[in-house]
């Protein structure tokens, strides 16, 4: 009798809204190694913002409407996959509790919130991924974001499946679990804060002597990229998702584009 081929995982790429408007290619790349990990991809095309920024000001009604229409988008897969701490963050996190006292809507967002994955996690912790499609040659330094470290527990997977590829050196950075000062509208009321946060950052970046910075939220990366260039510091800043799946067509983050 001929067994019938193992079903692939229908996985629901959670693509974020700064890599939408500001990096494709972080999508691209987390495409890419999702399918590396043996699963389909599946882009829903009626996604929208997770809706942290409504729920972090306190207006938990549209944070409400926003959730339940994530839910509804994602219906069907397997597993939900996010390459950013911050936004799976929200919808592991705190969907359930957005839709507490509903309690059709509760069980559908604990559901939901059982599937749901920042992308290095899924690679390492689902799928048992120790090989990826990237190469590169030279010295990275990892800034573990707020979210992805302290509501997801990501400290341990990046950096496994980084040292796995050949040529690459990893130089941590002194304090690399310490916030970069972004925090989303955090940046905004309080930027003087904010701004001296980021400087502490560079500076630990800069001790680490690296060709490149790596980390799994954009948000981070677009605020210690703009601070490194404004600084005159010549040291790139990528997602991590670029250099695992080997899509390093695209320039830097915040560098000059002759």
């Amino acid at each position: 009798m001929t067994s019938l081929p193992e079903q692939r995982p229908r996985v629901g790429l959670f693509v974020t809204c700064l890599v939408d408007l500001f990096r494709p290619s972080v999508g691209m790349a987390a495409a890419r190694l999702i399918e590396a990990a043996g699963c389909d991809v599946f882009v829903p095309r009626n996604q929208t913002c997770c809706g942290q920024p409504a729920f972090n000001s306190g207006d938990r009604s549209n944070a409400n409407a926003i959730a339940a229409q994530t839910i509804s988008a994602f219906e069907g897969c397997d597993y939900i996959v996010v390459p950013s701490g911050s936004c799976a963050g929200m919808l592991k996190a705190h969907y359930p509790e957005l839709m507490e006292g509903d309690p059709e809507a509760e069980e559908k967002a604990h559901d939901f919130s059982n599937r749901v994955y920042e992308l290095v996690s899924f690679l390492i912790d689902v799928r048992g991924l120790s090989e990826v499609p990237g190469a590169f040659t030279g010295t990275v330094t990892y800034h573990d974001s707020c979210s992805g470290l302290r509501e997801l527990g990501i400290k341990n997977q990046p950096r496994k499946l980084l040292t796995s590829i050949k040529g690459l050196s990893l130089s941590e950075m002194p304090e690399c679990e310490i916030c970069c000062g972004f925090g989303g509208a955090f940046s905004v009321k309080f930027p003087d804060i904010s701004n001296a946060m980021v400087e502490k950052k560079t500076a630990s970046i800069a001790a680490a002597e690296p060709d490149l910075v790596l980390a799994g939220d954009l948000g981070c990366l677009m605020n210690m990229a703009g601070k490194l260039k404004r600084q005159g510091r010549n040291i790139a800043c990528r997602h991590v998702a670029e250099v695992l799946a080997g899509e390093l067509d695209e320039a830097p983050i915040a560098a000059r584009v002759e």
